[in-house]
């Protein structure tokens, strides 16, 4: 069983090609919450450049990871010490991140990691409103839908977009896999995820029909999956799906999350052409973030029914 592998240009394509391009984004949203994009119009040599950078910034912050907590309970856990039990490690991840968005300080090292990821956030913040119009198409919903529902346009004065946030992700090789999970199963709290993930160390898996799956490497791919927000605006048609990252004894895994988000005043509810018997309640995606910050890695129905309190 392997996650479906689309070739985006299709899209762009004559009728047939197109309404091909959009069973099988439909098929991937409704049956794995996880697909991967081909010939998604990101140049090649970007993505080569990306891969440069980020490895190459991590090998500056190496020596960090290795006084990090995850490391320094492991090692204290195989050493025997007093203190530490293997529960301690299940609550730990075994990743070094960071972050990036507009506002933020990105790192200044190599000299041209900044110029390379201001590219690609912007390719990729275009193919994620390509992506999500197709999704309003297969919904039935206006073009547009799924992005103006991540703004907050109640006051025209204060029209706040939705957010885009990139994470840089590496997870090391680690000496006790069986302890220590490289990320741990959970749901993302927002929007369309596109990941960029190591073409040769695997690791990412997702939970379907019960059994955890493999999202296979795929060269120059983008894995786009669902967040739980596009949950709630499809009234469950489209579900947000458990994954997790292993930590592996091997290699070392390159994954660079990009996520388009809900601006937090945002108002997030089922699109009234899909309202029925799902029944989502409507919130303000801040409030959401609040509740998820302490239940990430919990079953997601209770999240929605806590924000639905609030």
């Amino acid at each position: 069983m392997a996650i479906p592998v689309i070739d985006f240009s299709k899209l762009d394509g004559d009728a047939k090609a197109k309404e091909e391009a959009l069973a099988e984004i439909a098929n991937g949203c409704e049956e794995w919450g996880f697909f991967q994009l081909v010939n998604h119009g990101i140049p090649l040599e970007l993505l080569e450049q990306v891969k440069k950078v980020c490895s190459e910034s991590y090998k500056e912050r190496e020596q960090d990871f290795k006084k990090s907590e995850p490391v320094r309970l492991l090692n204290r856990l195989i050493g025997g010490n007093d203190g530490v039990s293997a529960e301690d490690l299940k609550k730990c991840d075994w990743e070094d991140v960071f972050i990036l968005h507009d506002d933020n300080e990105w790192p200044s090292s190599p000299l041209n990691f900044k110029e390379t990821m201001k590219e690609y956030r912007t390719e990729l913040k275009k193919l994620a409103e390509k992506v999500m119009e197709a999704m309003d198409t297969n919904l039935g919903l206006q073009k547009g839908y799924i992005k103006k529902s991540f703004s907050n346009n109640d006051d025209d004065n204060n029209n706040d977009e939705p957010f885009f946030g990139t994470k840089v992700s590496h997870y090391p090789p680690c000496p006790r896999p069986d302890l220590v999970t490289g990320l741990r199963a959970h749901t993302d709290a927002g929007g369309i995820i596109l990941l960029y993930q190591d073409d040769e160390v695997g690791g990412l898996q997702i939970l379907k029909d019960g059994r955890w799956i493999d999202v296979q490497p795929v060269k120059d791919a983008i894995v786009i999956n669902i967040g739980d927000q596009v949950e709630v605006l499809s009234n469950g048609r489209y579900k947000s799906v458990w994954h997790r990252v292993l930590s592996l004894k091997d290699g070392n895994r390159r994954s660079i999350a990009s996520f388009y988000n809900p601006s937090y005043k945002a108002t997030i509810a089922p699109a009234p052409e899909l309202s029925g018997v799902e029944g989502y309640p409507a919130f303000v995606f801040g409030n959401y973030m609040s509740v998820y910050a302490k239940q990430k890695f919990m079953p997601k129905e209770p999240r929605f029914q806590a924000v639905k309190a609030l």
